[in-house]
């Protein structure tokens, strides 16, 4: 009976006093915001044909879109802590929709990295702020509440490639972009209706750029340990997602339907691990959960250039779907750990500087496969993982 009543106390809590509406805003929010960006993967095949790219250059367009989601971090930040989140967050979605239509509406590589580029600053905007939302609304369950938005992310994941995939067989892969404008429209009414406007008194601005409250916290050794597992962790999981597809089409001879089927299968697992990766941070913290994510994730990349049958590859996907509870936990407890004042300037920092570097991983991964040497990037990617499988064995909460 205990198995099942925590759950039902768990969601009872999430929407009490009213906070139920604000979550789901939230989350299809954020639904919207990564699940959009995970879309280019899966179309990426068509997108280099259109436009006549190389794997190289097809790995630079997943970079760019990363790289700019990555230095709208810092700006978030310090726009959240300045005007708040609710502001934040519905400009965001209103600017997604806004540079999505530029993607779908390219007419030259220069004007898609151009609109990509753009659309990743717009989705930067939602980065900080839903962390910095939640911990307001939910004080003693965050990492409860973080994983159940970041599922609905995967939720999004796990529907919007595979649909996005159809859309583009069966017309054109601009509607794989194109149907989720007017959904960033409607998150963009839901955040207006269901987000409370500020209580507390803006952090001013001049105190928030001058950094140096921020400056003090970036060098305290917990926060030092997160970030590095942060990078080594995103250099892992942005090419794997940029490249996953790819792969099982043209290494593994799988169809189109079969690989983006794998690829939603693999964020339809994130659904149940960011929720449970975010309880478990709740009840017993860092290190456990985190060892047992990379060592998961590593044998998983390393085996997967042997496999060879869908049951093997099957199997291999649920052991690197792991990977999504990783950022859950440490997010949640950076967070939990940031001083108020300059919360979302700090965490905006340091997403800036995990987010970026790792956002390079894609155009390096994507340079060697077009070198012939596919597999043994996978390969590479699994060694990274047991660099951070040793990191957290040897740091403790």
């Amino acid at each position: 009976m205990r198995v099942i009543s925590e759950p039902k106390r768990v969601i009872a809590d999430l929407r009490s006093d009213g906070r139920g509406t604000i979550l789901l805003a939230v989350a299809f929010g954020w639904f919207l915001s990564i699940s959009v960006r995970m879309i280019y993967p899966a179309l990426l095949p068509e997108i280099s044909e259109t436009y006549d790219l190389t794997l190289t250059t097809a790995g630079l367009l997943i970079t760019v879109l990363w790289v700019a989601y990555a230095f709208g971090q810092l700006p978030g930040g310090i726009l959240a802590d300045w005007v708040g989140e609710r502001p934040l967050l519905i400009a965001s979605s209103l600017l997604a929709a806004t540079m999505l239509a530029l993607v779908v509406f390219a007419n030259s590589p220069i004007v898609l990295f151009l609109a990509t580029t753009l659309f990743g600053g717009a989705t930067a905007l939602y980065g900080v702020s839903r962390f910095t939302i939640l911990k307001k609304v939910y004080p003693d369950h965050l990492g409860t509440a973080t994983g159940a938005t970041m599922a609905a992310g995967d939720v999004g994941n796990t529907v919007m490639p595979p649909l996005a995939g159809v859309l583009a067989a069966a017309v054109a892969w601009q509607y794989g972009f194109g149907f989720a404008i007017p959904l960033f429209l409607l998150a963009a009414v839901g955040l207006w209706t269901t987000l409370p406007k500020r209580t507390t008194e803006p952090t001013s601005l001049g105190e928030t750029i001058t950094l140096e409250d921020v400056t003090a916290t970036l060098s305290r050794p917990y926060v030092r340990r997160a970030t590095l597992l942060l990078v080594l962790w995103a250099l892992v999981i942005h090419a794997f997602m940029g490249f996953y597809p790819t792969y099982l089409m043209d290494e593994k001879d799988l169809s189109a339907a079969v690989a983006t089927g794998l690829f939603g299968f693999f964020f339809a697992l994130g659904i149940l691990l960011k929720p449970i990766a975010g309880r478990t941070y709740d009840r017993i913290g860092v290190r456990a959960p985190l060892l047992v994510i990379m060592a998961s994730a590593a044998l998983a990349l390393v085996a997967l250039p042997f496999a060879g049958e869908l049951w093997l590859f099957v199997v291999l996907t649920i052991f690197a779907s792991s990977l999504l509870g990783f950022e859950t936990i440490v997010i949640s407890d950076l967070t939990r750990r940031l001083p108020d004042g300059t919360q979302g300037t700090s965490l905006g920092a340091l997403r800036t500087v995990y987010i970026a570097l790792g956002a390079s991983s894609p155009v390096i991964f994507g340079a060697i496969a077009d070198r012939g040497y596919f597999d043994e990037a996978f390969v590479g990617l699994g060694g990274i993982a047991l660099v951070v499988l040793v990191v957290v064995f040897v740091s403790s909460d």
